[in-house]
């Protein structure tokens, strides 16, 4: 099931990716501080990195954010400001999410 769907900004890259404000959060388990996501992350080719990352999940101004594994994605994939990202459940090869990554170029 998705969890969220974003276009991203540079600040997004940078800065980390806040989530948007309609995320379904009832998908992630409930957290105080800091939770860890192991993630499948898919390219716009759909072909998925070697191994799941693990992506950090705070809370930043009050609202949810992945920062450290986020950065590294963001690097290996090459996202730019303008890009599409979704973020689902989805339970298998050893992780619990999975992202896909759509180019806007």
């Amino acid at each position: 099931m998705q969890i969220f769907r974003k276009k991203l900004t540079p600040v997004d890259i940078e800065r980390g990716l806040v989530l948007p404000p309609d995320s379904n959060l009832e998908l992630l388990p409930p957290f105080q501080g800091t939770m860890e996501l192991s993630t499948i992350v898919e390219s716009a080719e759909g072909t998925p990195l070697a191994e799941p990352v693990t992506i950090h999940c705070s809370t930043r101004s009050g609202r949810p954010a992945f920062t450290t594994g986020w950065y590294e994605i963001a690097r290996y994939v090459g996202l730019t400001g303008g890009d599409i990202v979704s973020f689902y459940q989805e339970f298998s090869e050893g992780a619990q999410y999975r992202m896909r990554v759509r180019s806007a170029g």
